[in-house]
């Protein structure tokens, strides 16, 4: 079975998420990877929205956006402090086999 949903992480979250991710089969891309350090939230949120990815992040500033109505393909939130870095890579792993990108629009997941 092929993950369908495919990710953006801000760049509050390691590169080393998305190279497990990668190396698991699922399509992952990292605000470093991309050269885009220090763009505002409102742009990352946009650019991934443009791209079909489903953002994901410890930032709560994203979730500000979300509710004062901007669209978007999905953020996943997760307090960054409360998992390692492979409880993140699980968690995404089984996000992406589980959820649709139909079922991420315009919806927050939070772990």
């Amino acid at each position: 079975m092929e993950a369908v949903t495919r990710l953006y992480l801000d760049e509050n979250l390691s590169p080393k998420i998305a190279e497990q991710l990668k190396l698991r089969g699922i399509d992952a891309v990292c605000v470093r990877d991309l050269g885009r350090l220090g763009d505002s939230d409102v742009s990352h949120l946009e650019r991934a929205t443009i791209l079909g990815r489903v953002l994901v992040t410890s930032d709560v500033d994203f979730l500000r956006l979300a509710a004062d109505g901007a669209d978007h393909t999905g953020i996943v939130f997760g307090v960054l402090d409360n998992h390692t870095l492979g409880d993140w890579v699980k968690k995404l792993e089984l996000i992406c086999f589980v959820y649709s990108p139909e079922d991420f629009l315009n919806h927050i997941e939070y772990i």
